[in-house]
């Protein structure tokens, strides 16, 4: 991938970033709760792989339209990371540093969501009970805990970008 391709999605990485870190700052002023909402969950997820599509579909269009599997994973790939470090990185200054007792209500309030979604479901009390306990114990806001969310975000971001490369290639007939 020329170096122009690889500067132009390192600059959407950056976009991404931006947007992902602005929301958690604005949720972390106005709401905190806002955190917690799965239908705000999909929307982070659909910003970032709609991120990562826009990207490869810059590259290939920089390219008169043609782009390999490798240069359409790569445009892909490193605006993903790119955004989501960063991303990362600002809730890991937020929550650890800024203001830990935020994640500790945020961690109360995923709680509670999570119990009453148990219950909804019909879920028998002990078995709530347990789930309740485990949740205590964890600290998913800690800054090794983030980073291992980290890292199952980039394998699975990962997967998905092979198969956006694999759909969005185009081999040029002229180059074979």
């Amino acid at each position: 991938m020329e170096n122009s391709l690889k500067s132009m999605a390192a600059t959407y990485g950056i976009y991404l970033a931006i947007l992902l870190s602005a929301f958690t700052i604005i949720a972390y002023v106005v709401d905190l709760e806002i955190l917690t909402s799965m239908w705000v969950s999909a929307g982070i997820f659909i910003v970032i792989i709609v991120s990562g599509i826009f990207s490869t579909a810059k590259a290939k269009k920089v390219q008169n339209g043609f782009i390999t599997f490798k240069d359409a994973f790569t445009a892909y790939f490193a605006t993903v990371v790119i955004g989501i470090i960063i991303s990362t990185l600002v809730s890991i200054i937020i929550f650890n540093f800024i203001d830990p007792d935020a994640a500790d209500f945020l961690k109360q309030q995923i709680i509670e969501k999570s119990t009453g979604m148990m219950e909804s479901f019909g879920a028998p009390q002990e078995q709530i009970d347990i789930a309740i306990a485990e949740m205590q114990k964890q600290n998913q806001f800690a800054i090794g805990n983030q980073l291992k969310s980290l890292a199952f975000s980039i394998i699975f971001y990962c997967i998905m970008g092979l198969i956006i490369a694999l759909a969005m290639k185009k081999t040029d007939p002229e180059a074979i």
